[in-house]
């Protein structure tokens, strides 16, 4: 789900040197072969903050979902749908935080601030994934959440092992499949000489705006997948949540109530934070959003929710603690 934003940057003059830069042109472009990420801030004493927050984040995230992996996978009693798909999601987060992360703590401490074409691509390629297979993650495990709601007694029967591991190859796929035509797309586009990033990470809405020639076709694909990707998938969750309340409500017994709602509540938080990040991101810029504020949601749902994800679910879930005590309990014996 990615919005080209219909706003413009003013970007500074990058000197086209060969280190920079293919000896050979097409069409009177020079051809760029590295580009510069522009850093969150310039002040010296602001970036040593910034490392030191950065790094917490990317060892916590690390951790918290390494450990949600570890115990779901050595605990049977978390062998269910719900635990599956919260693992995939795990990964899902793991491969965002060392897709990101990293080379915004080696910008950061001043290394380096370039990153070279197949770099960026690789980047590019990775978070397209990452974007996708959540969004899409998240209406399946909203889809979980109804079926263990409103058919508590047939839960494991309606979504058997068979069916969770068809629809996670599902999810993967297609989102492989969507970043691979994007990334393709974009390697088909020349960048004339522009080769300063004004942001901290290759996203496709600031790569295009550097892109020489023609973008319609990447624009027609990207405003089929905002339809899809995002309108579908969220529409989706919305009936799922809407039948949750549904059945909720159907409820006779107080208690019975809380216990329903205590079982979506981590993931109806985690939805209406991932899709407000992604929302403001490449959505609202059309509108004119600052690309300041794009920078801080960016780091919301490149960096903070990765951390916070693992954290959401355990400390409001009584078995994954149970399960992480067991865990802990085997590395210290």
């Amino acid at each position: 789900m990615l919005m080209l934003p219909s706003t413009q940057w003013i970007f500074v003059s990058q000197d086209t040197s060969e280190s920079l830069t293919h000896p050979m042109t097409t069409n009177n472009h020079t051809a760029v072969v590295e580009f510069v990420l522009q850093s969150l801030s310039e002040n010296p004493q602001l970036q040593i903050v910034f490392s030191a927050v950065f790094l917490l984040l990317f060892l916590m995230a690390f951790a918290g979902n390494s450990l949600i992996l570890m115990a779901i996978c050595l605990n049977p009693a978390l062998h269910t749908p719900m635990y599956f798909f919260l693992s995939n999601l795990a990964i899902l987060d793991l491969i965002c935080t060392f897709t990101v992360l990293p080379k915004l703590l080696e910008n950061l401490v001043g290394k380096s601030s370039t990153i070279t074409y197949e770099g960026c691509m690789t980047q590019l390629f990775f978070l397209s994934w990452i974007l996708v297979n959540e969004l899409l993650l998240l209406t399946v495990m909203a889809y979980d959440r109804y079926v263990a709601i409103s058919q508590p007694l047939h839960y494991q029967t309606l979504l058997s092992r068979a069916l969770c591991a068809l629809l996670a190859g599902i999810v993967w796929a297609v989102g492989g499949v969507n970043a691979s035509m994007h990334t393709g797309l974009m390697t088909q586009l020349n960048y004339c000489g522009q080769n300063l990033i004004p942001h901290f990470v290759c996203e496709l809405p600031t790569l295009l705006l550097l892109a020489c020639g023609s973008t319609q076709l990447n624009n027609i694909i990207i405003l089929i997948e905002d339809i899809f990707f995002g309108l579908v998938n969220f529409l989706f969750t919305v009936a799922s949540y809407a039948f949750i309340i549904s059945c909720i409500l159907c409820i006779r017994s107080a208690e019975g109530k809380r216990r329903a709602f205590f079982t979506c509540s981590s993931h109806l938080l985690v939805v209406c934070m991932y899709y407000s990040t992604v929302i403001y991101t490449y959505l609202l810029p059309g509108f004119g959003s600052s690309v300041e504020n794009g920078k801080v949601v960016s780091i919301l749902y490149t960096a903070v929710s990765p951390t916070l994800n693992p954290l959401i679910y355990t400390l409001r879930n009584k078995d994954v603690k149970e399960a992480l005590r067991k865990v802990f309990s085997t590395f210290f014996k």
